[in-house]
């Protein structure tokens, strides 16, 4: 059994956040709804087998509930003075590392898979992601391999952003999308609302799961292909994707019978595409 001392459990969440000095330039905006605190767990089910990768703890809130039930916490934090807020918790299976995720391979942390949770700055969600999943070709990216699923918080567009589909606004789906869908099987679980953090951030947050799977979502001939020819098509919006294509060197007559064959208007632009359709559409290119 952990032996786990918690520090000043009575105190709410908002009080003991205000004891620490944020910093805007990590992004900081402290979790501090016991509600979504609590959903979190649960939407992770967490168990005394599981190993945990926080990154992101900020100050504890999360990680004294995470340390409750999973056999190991391991804590990326990259701020010193929050590092010294996580010690205090002094659980014998919480593992602090004072890091930028970004440059932490997380092979090395665990020698089992792990479950990330992550509240993350919202500027480098995107990269976080690209980290953790690996590019869309690179399909053995260790980082992915040592993660069972994730639960992310982000900017609420962000989450929509993972999540869509070609029958989303125009600005939703995209690069991000393709990516995150191409290693994970993603969900928006639950909206969260500024007030629920400290200090409020402008913006509507969400809670986003994302199931990871060894194996991509399309068999392919050439993925480093297959990523050229989406990052071609996403790169000028107000373009037709035959004209995106064509801007980025593909053979115009190849781009037309791609599209005739695929029953595709001429006019249409990249984000109308499904994932399964941009991956036929790269296998005709490719021939």
């Amino acid at each position: 059994m952990p032996i786990c001392i918690i520090i000043n459990t009575m105190v709410d969440y908002l009080q003991r956040a205000k004891f620490f000095r944020t910093k805007k330039r990590l992004g900081q905006n402290f979790l501090i709804n016991p509600d979504v605190i609590a959903d979190i767990v649960d939407f992770a089910g967490i168990t005394k087998d599981d190993v945990v990768l926080e990154i992101g703890p900020g100050v504890g809130f999360v990680t004294e509930q995470l340390v409750k039930y999973a056999g190991k916490v391991i804590a990326v934090e990259l701020d010193e003075e929050a590092i010294k807020e996580l010690q205090k918790l002094e659980c014998d299976n919480l593992e602090i590392i004072h890091n930028d995720i970004l440059k932490t391979e997380i092979s090395s942390l665990a020698d089992k898979k792990v479950k990330v949770v992550a509240n993350i700055p919202y500027y480098i969600t995107s990269p976080i992601i690209a980290h953790l999943l690996g590019e869309i070709d690179d399909l053995t990216n260790k980082n992915r391999s040592m993660i069972a699923d994730i639960i992310l918080m982000v900017q609420e567009e962000v989450a929509r952003r993972i999540v869509a589909t070609p029958k989303s606004p125009a600005k939703q789906y995209g690069l991000l999308t393709i990516l995150s869908q191409f290693w994970a099987d993603c969900e928006i679980i639950r909206l969260v609302g500024r007030k629920s953090f400290y200090p409020a951030p402008k913006v509507n947050s969400a809670l986003v799961s994302m199931k990871v799977r060894q194996e991509p979502l399309l068999k392919l001939k050439d993925y480093k292909f297959f990523r050229r020819v989406i990052k071609a098509a996403f790169s000028q919006r107000r373009k037709t994707l035959k004209n995106c294509l064509v801007n980025a060197g593909f053979d115009r007559a190849k781009i037309e019978d791609a599209l005739i064959h695929l029953n595709l208007a001429p006019d249409i632009r990249g984000e109308k595409l499904s994932i399964d359709e941009f991956g036929k559409l790269a296998e005709l290119l490719l021939i």
